[in-house]
């Protein structure tokens, strides 16, 4: 069944002026309802993610590319309509909006399948309006198809902070039955942590909140500890979910011969100097992660249904979209925070 919203007006909100989010970056808009163009959807909103990029566009760490534009790129909603030459989804499909809407297709990374990479790529909530309101478009190429089965808002952090801790996971290289550190544990850590046990990992985690250290306990972990504590042995591989420079030089110690330290948010406060002896020698490696392909969401999702993933979200309604990501700054939600319109 497609939900009809107000006709013709959307209600959501936008990044009217960049700032700290105690100053409440965000105001309430009414627009409207806009008419797909040719290959996009539009989508009446089940339930939205709030990912931290989120925040830090709201905040003025990522400057916006827009002018007041719709955050929110972990969309879930129904098809209400189709624009000229789509064929995957018709009206009623359920479809999810995620962070990456668009590459040239054309360039050297979209040719070499690294389109995460792509010079041209454009961001839902970044480039175009996103979800924290109760339609909006999203290109039908970069869609994903969802099942009619689930709860929303236990698909909707899945499409970003599942998909980039994915691609953290195996930018880590994580080797089979592997030792993981994980320095935050929020959203996309939770459930990163899932795949790496799924896989045979060994998982040790390290963040400085209380809550998430024991949802980390209840998954599996075998380890928590404060953020800044050593693991109880050497890793094979970390991945730092937490936007926090100062950790990479304690995750690097952290680090065996040899292993791999991911750096997964798009933001990071400065890195300290780093002693090339304690931190790089023995050949630990350093990496970032940068968006994601859309293969690396297809994969995701799929080993997502296989594993049986656990998706631990705090609903929000969509009218306190301010106040989810006033809780996410201050370390206040459990696993993900999802906005639901309505």
């Amino acid at each position: 069944m497609v939900r009809e919203p107000a006709p013709n007006v959307l209600t959501g909100w936008a990044v009217h002026s960049p700032g700290p989010i105690a100053d409440r970056p965000l105001a309430s808009v009414h627009r409207p309802v806009p008419a797909p163009g040719p290959g996009e959807l539009l989508l009446w909103v089940e339930a939205c993610g709030v990912c931290r990029t989120d925040l830090h566009l709201a905040e003025g760490d990522l400057p916006p590319h827009r002018p007041s534009t719709v955050p929110g790129h972990e969309i879930v909603g129904r098809v209400a309509a189709v624009g000229e030459s789509v064929t995957r989804f018709r009206a009623g499909d359920r479809a999810g909006g995620a962070w990456l809407r668009g590459t040239c297709g054309s360039c050297r990374y979209c040719r070499a399948g690294r389109e995460n990479l792509c010079p041209a790529s454009l961001y839902t909530g970044w480039d175009a309006d996103g979800g924290f309101a109760d339609a909006t478009l999203v290109p039908a190429d970069y869609a994903y198809a969802l099942p009619d089965d689930q709860d929303a808002t236990l698909l909707a952090p899945l499409l970003c902070a599942g998909i980039i801790g994915y691609r953290a996971l195996r930018r880590s290289a994580l080797p089979p039955n592997g030792r993981l550190g994980i320095y935050g544990f929020g959203a996309s850590a939770h459930l990163a942590a899932q795949v790496a046990l799924a896989e045979g990992a060994t998982v040790h985690v390290l963040t400085r909140s209380v809550r998430a250290r024991e949802l980390a306990v209840d998954l599996g972990a075998s380890s928590v500890g404060g953020a800044y504590d050593r693991p109880p042995e050497p890793l094979d591989s970390a991945i730092l979910f937490a936007p926090v420079g100062d950790l990479v030089p304690v995750a690097l110690e952290a680090l065996d011969r040899s292993g791999t330290l991911a750096v997964a948010g798009i933001h990071l406060t400065d890195i300290p100097a780093l002693n090339y002896g304690r931190h790089l020698f023995e050949e630990r490696n350093l990496r970032s992660v940068t968006s994601n392909t859309r293969q690396d969401g297809r994969d995701f999702l799929d080993t997502a249904a296989r594993i049986g993933i656990q998706v631990t979200v705090s609903p929000y309604p969509l009218s306190r979209a301010d106040q989810a990501l006033r809780d996410l700054a201050a370390d206040r939600v459990n696993g993900a925070a999802v906005l639901v319109p309505g």
